[in-house]
């Protein structure tokens, strides 16, 4: 024990670890000089409290004794001071005390200050290192002190027998043998290969004040008594029930169901006789660990626990480094992350029971170790907790509900020990109102008794002549889709079409892809979207799973359900007859309890899953979102989803009942960016919804945003760095969550700008019950994980002819008296912040979700083990560093039958959507497995960057197009090499990567498109395309000379700013360890050379302001600046400082616009840089663009490189041109 606390006070000595402080108030006449020479005589009694520490010069640590040692004693008189400043001062004293610590080296490794308060009235604190005494011998050596003080006052002597030696218990340690002990540490820790996490640590952007904090409370007497007497009942101790309850906590706030953590033991072994009288560091850590089972009751769970703690009491001297040695947990990990300190022989006892002329009150304590997490239990009347935590890790208001729900806990087991562990809760009836009222009081009146077509029938009503869908070139008013709607309706019933006839939708996005819908809802039935980008097999198991009679499609999609026995009606070819049914509204066809469409979602069984929702559902989501974001009939939403992804309700449906207007766009026009910017555009939308991977796409390709938009980020998590991209971009940002089973959306929050780790998924619409709850459906506190559950009118009825799965993820409301309701299991891993809102964290289970498509991973892993030639396989989503998830499937092929990844892609490829074939497919000998069996899917390996097994075999690049396609193909999907007859996909691109693939084609001056990547799918195809388009020319030298001023130039100039250089933006960069300054400065050089904007120039005659491009005549506008004499606390202040003095130091006329200042920090801190630049030559994509160029420059200057950027595009000269041209 002595050596770990040696080693982690040496490892950080600034951080106090194991100091140990009393501090407590005395009332008497003090004999000052008896009571420190009553300390001094205790100091020369017991070797142990001479001892220091000797580790340099030495083969192994060793502990010194002073023959003779003065004891470090302080005195003060605070009587002058009021009780308020005495206060404040005496808080400062142990805080300063606590800094100061002990050099191990010196001794003595303790101190004592007496601070006299007022006549008769002293503060006394005590501080020693832990490696000295523990807790066991604080009352033995207070007990002696006093008794030497009392001696003293009288005037006699104090005859005490000698004190049995410290250095007796040391060999007799060291006589132990181990190999005993390895056995059981061995075979108690088997299958723990991790610590159990706290599940409430935070990550901190800056060092906190304070790295250790403490927290107290008190169970009440009748608490306590209950617990002892409990305890002496059923033959327990106190400390198993509260080792007990923190097992539990744990438990509940990792969703683990055995954890770890360290419990102190006296470590004082009978067979060392007097020892139970012997000052010095007995104590020992060692790991416990709790097994939790729901069915376990909890008297007999207890009695097992401590059966447990008897059997590991045999071994309670074997030291912690070893027993961490013979676990599963690597050295480089901690064995436990929180211990539990239980004091059953409390030092305030030794203080109220002594009754000598000295009055003790006031007692406080204050311990460090160096875990995150401490928790001291004092036994007493009244059982006292206390926790110490890492500032770091956790924080004050975290360690606050912490210690309320572990009294909670310990309150639950006294009143309540019949209960199973399951049952005992952990919320306050104060965390419960908040969670279960405040949080999710969301009733709201909408007209549930409505269908969706209905509320279009009546909007159609009142605005018959308004726009109601432009697509294309067609735009269709409210009263002329109503009327084919209708028309279509009664069709539909003469073909057999009732209430909650399932209907296929097998169409691209059209006009009567929106006809088909409106007239199958209007007729009674439910719409089932069949993807025609699907697989032909996938389409065929669609239909027959649904059993749908009928199916809407077009003439050109009909040989595609030729194999499947389904009456298809073909609307472009039998409209004619359509056409001649009445255009009047159908009567009482549907009821909101109604289906309004079952959509088919990926399945773990190996087949998708049919989710039934009804009209009320979607009728609910509709007001709701009509609310909050907010819509009017103003408004103009860009459509851009697929039917098959159940947002398109959403799209297609809320415009439609409020008199907006739908524009509806292409497959082709969703996967260009270029054309879906322009389309933003040109329509005007005022909403659009998209998936992250969409709205990267569009910035990556440039987009600047759009005056009057409402962002809408659905589908998958929402980025930190996307999120603060795109706010600035529109209006406003909204991040919406949502499974399919509860209605599109469940919950919904407006981003705004920030530092945090992820970005909220906020809170429940209209209608909606939100709650986070454990295994045993308990919720849980905030800041704790666990799984979101979803209830209220959004959920779907079910899974279409799936009774087990429904009933096994739609289970009943415990919560909510009114009969019948229930909940929805997401399967997804969130949290609540403390403001109410909620974090989604990942999936339970082995579901991801890829660009916005739910995605079971076991779907794809059946696929692939219907393959003749696949033994095993394991399929995982794996994030790339630019955050991209993409499928990787590990394959074990069988020996007499391996396939080639092209054949096993295709394999996929005819059964499966594109969005679930693998982009990489790994080739292994064995899946590896854990020590239990289980699929290690962290030791499967990240893809290599070698060219895949493909059929044909490698040909190198010839023209240079090929090359450049070759060079951007390898970056993009990070291979060493990519050969001219390679298939693209089968390399392992996707949709999103392809995206990526033609911008970079761009760049690099070829023009292509996202379409022409799917046409041509190898570089030999797509280079010839690219060789018959024009590449983009643009002037490759330095622009210098006048320029046009731009109309947000004018408009700057026009408000006559008393301090014009002030309007710039800055950007505060932290830099790796090591820099090259010259490297830095000669990669600044260029980009001033190569942006041509950064080096304009304003100046102002009789006739206004005029901007010109400076030559390369100018000083390159890079400075180095040290602060390693700057005051480590006041860092921030000082360059926050420096940068508001480069920031004005910007002239119009002179220039530069534009500085980089390298602060050097001296090595205390990482460097970091500063850059400046005035707004007239950036704005917000341009940072992107510079600071990307930036990192390329510096990258290639600091390897020696000749510096190479892509080649400029239009010059801002000619831009400016332009746009004067056009206004």
């Amino acid at each position: 024990m002595q050596q770990g606390m040696l080693l982690h006070t040496l490892l950080a000595p600034e951080a106090a670890e194991y100091f140990k402080q009393l501090s407590c108030v005395l009332e008497a006449e003090l004999n000052v000089s008896a009571f420190k020479l009553a300390w001094q005589q205790a100091v020369d009694r017991h070797a142990v409290l001479r001892t220091a520490f000797v580790w340099e010069g030495v083969k192994d640590p060793i502990q010194v004794v002073h023959q003779r040692t003065t004891l470090l004693w302080e005195q003060h008189d605070w009587r002058d001071l009021s009780a308020p400043q005495q206060q404040q001062r005496l808080k400062a004293f142990l805080e300063t005390d606590r800094e100061r610590g002990f050099h191990l080296s010196k001794a003595p490794l303790m101190r004592c200050a007496l601070i006299q308060k007022d006549s008769g009235v002293y503060q006394f604190v005590w501080s020693f290192h832990h490696i000295l005494l523990d807790g066991w011998s604080m009352p033995l050596l207070l007990k002696e002190v006093f008794a030497f003080y009392e001696t003293f006052c009288r005037g006699e002597k104090l005859h005490l027998d000698q004190p049995r030696p410290y250095r007796d218990f040391i060999v007799w340690l060291q006589k132990q043998n181990l190999s005993e002990a390895e056995r059981f540490w061995r075979q108690y820790l088997r299958g723990i290969s991790a610590p159990t996490p706290l599940g409430v640590d935070r990550s901190l952007s800056s060092e906190p004040k304070d790295l250790y904090k403490a927290q107290h409370i008190r169970l009440s007497e009748e608490v306590t008594a209950g617990l002892q007497c409990l305890a002496r009942q059923h033959k327990l101790t106190l400390n198993t029930v509260v080792q007990g309850a923190w097992g539990l906590l744990l438990s509940r706030y990792t969703r683990e169901d055995e954890v770890i953590f360290g419990a102190t033991v006296s470590g004082r072994p009978g067979a060392l006789m007097g020892v139970e009288r012997m000052l010095g560091l007995f104590i020992n850590t060692l790991p416990v660990r709790v097994s939790i089972c729901r069915e376990a009751l909890l008297v007999p769970w207890l009695q097992e626990l401590q059966a447990q703690q008897a059997e590991l009491r045999q071994y309670e001297n074997t030291p912690l480094v070893e027993i961490h040695a013979w676990s599963e947990i690597p050295r480089t990990q901690p064995l436990f992350e929180s211990i539990l300190v239980f004091e059953n022989y409390p030092v305030a006892d030794i203080f109220q029971n002594q009754d000598g002329s000295i009055k003790i009150r006031d007692i406080g304590s204050f311990e460090r170790t160096n875990y995150p997490l401490t928790v001291m239990a004092d036994s007493g009347k009244e059982l006292s907790l206390s926790i110490v935590h890492d500032c770091r890790r956790l924080d004050a208001a975290t360690i606050t509900r912490m210690l309320g729900h572990l009294q909670r806990l310990l309150e639950s087991i006294a009143t309540h020990p019949e209960l199973h562990i399951s049952e005992l809760p952990l919320l306050t009836e104060a965390e419960r109102h908040q969670l279960f009222v405040e949080w999710n009081s969301t009733r709201t009146d909408y007209p549930l008794d409505r269908c969706i077509h209905e509320l279009f029938e009546a909007q159609a009503e009142r605005t018959p002549e308004a726009e109601a869908v432009a697509f294309e070139d067609r735009r269709v008013s409210y009263r002329e889709l109503n009327r084919q709607a209708n028309q279509l309706a009664h069709y539909l019933r003469s073909r057999g079409v009732q209430s909650e006839t399932l209907v296929g939708v097998f169409l691209e996005r059209s006009l009567d892809m929106l006809v088909g819908l409106l007239g199958i809802l209007k007729a009674g039935g439910a719409y089932v979207p069949l993807d025609p980008a699907y697989p032909a097999e996938r389409i065929s198991f669609m239909i027959k799973d649904s059993r749908m009679p009928v199916v809407l499609t077009h003439q050109e999609e009909l040989p595609k359900l030729l194999a499947s026995d389904v009456d298809a009606i073909c609307l472009d070819r039998e409209w004619q007859w359509i056409a001649k049914e009445s255009s009047e509204n159908l009567s009482h066809s549907a009821a909101p309890e109604g289906l309004a469409y079952v959509i088919y979602t990926s399945g773990s069984a190996g087949k998708p899953k049919g989710v039934m929702v009804e009209h009320r559902s979607v009728v609910n989501l509709l007001g709701s979102i009509r609310h909050k974001p907010g819509m009017t009939s103003h408004d103009v939403v860009l459509a851009i989803t697929t039917l098959s992804f159940d947002i398109a309700g959403f799209e297609l449906y809320l415009p439609l009942i409020i008199g907006a207007r739908v524009e509806m766009v292409t497959r082709d026009v969703t996967l260009d960016p270029a054309r879906l910017s322009d389309k933003l555009r040109s329509v005007q939308a005022t909403v659009m919804q998209a998936t992250p991977a969409t709205w990267r796409m569009l910035i990556d390709a440039g987009w600047k945003g759009q005056q009057g938009l409402k962002i809408l980020c659905t589908g998958e998590a929402l980025p930190v760095d996307l999120a603060n991209g795109l706010v600035g971009r529109g209006d406003s940002v909204w991040n919406l969550y949502g499974p399919t089973e509860t209605t599109i959306w469940s919950t919904l929050q407006r981003v705004e700008r920030s530092d945090s780790a992820s970005v909220p998924i906020g809170r429940p619409i209209a209608n909606t019950q939100v709650y986070v709850l454990d295994r045993w459906l308990n919720p849980v506190p905030i800041g704790v994980v666990g799984e979101l559950h979803i209830g209220g009118v959004g959920l779907a009825r079910g899974y279409w002819n799936r009774p087990e799965l429904t009933g096994e993820k739609f289970i009943p409301d415990p919560f909510r008296a009114s009969p019948g309701g229930r909940l929805y299991k997401t399967g997804d891993l969130a949290r609540y912040l403390p403001d109410g809102t909620l974090e989604f964290l990942s999936r339970i289970d082995h579901q991801v979700k890829i660009r916005g498509f739910r995605i079971e991973l076991g779907e794809i892993e059946a696929v692939l083990a219907e393959h003749h030639g696949v033994s095993e396989s394991v399929v995982l989503a794996r994030e790339d560093a630019q955050g991209h998830k993409r499928l990787v499937a590990y394959v074990v092929a069988e020996k007499q039958a391996a396939p080639t990844v092209t054949e096993l892609r295709n394999w996929v490829k005819e059964r499966l959507p594109e969005y679930m074939v693998p982009s990489a497919f790994v080739m292994l000998q064995a899946i590896p497995v854990t020590h239990n069996g289980k699929v290690d899917r962290r030791a499967l390996p990240v893809p290599d960057t070698l060219r895949p097994d493909l059929e044909q075999g490698y040909l190198a690049p010839r023209t240079s197009a090929e090359e450049t396609l070759a060079r951007i193909w390898a970056d993009v999907l990070k291979l060493e090499r990519v050969g001219v007859n390679d298939n693209f996909f089968e390399l392992g691109g996707d949709s999103i990567l392809g995206i990526q693939v033609i911008s970079r084609a761009n760049q690099a001056g070829l023009r292509l498109t996202s379409k022409q990547l799917f046409q041509y799918q190898t570089i030999v195809e797509l280079a010839t395309v690219g060789d018959q388009v024009q590449l983009i020319a643009a002037e490759q030298g330095v622009v210098t000379g006048p320029i046009l001023l731009t109309p947000i130039q004018h408009w700057f100039f026009e408000q006559d700013l008393s301090c014009p250089e002030h309007w710039n933006q800055a950007v505060l960069l932290q830099l790796p360890e090591s820099v090259q300054e010259d490297s830095l400065r000669e990669a600044v050089e260029h980009i001033l050379t190569h942006h041509d904007a950064l080096r304009l120039r304003f100046t102002r005659d009789e006739l206004g302001w005029h901007q010109f491009n400076a030559g390369l005549n100018v000083e390159t506008p890079f400075v180095t600046r040290d602060l390693s004499n700057a005051d480590r606390e006041e860092l921030g202040t000082t360059i926050e400082e420096v940068a508001a003095q480069y920031q004005s130091s910007l002239n119009l006329a002179e220039g530069p616009l534009f500085r980089v200042i390298l602060l050097k920090s001296g090595g205390f801190e990482r460097d970091r840089l500063l850059v400046v630049a005035h707004h007239l030559a950036i704005d917000g994509v341009s940072w992107r663009i510079l600071l990307n160029d930036l990192q390329i420059a510096y990258k290639q200057a600091s390897c020696g490189e000749v510096i190479h950027l892509p080649p400029k595009t239009t010059s801002f000269s000619n831009w400016a041109s332009e746009l004067n041209a056009y206004a």
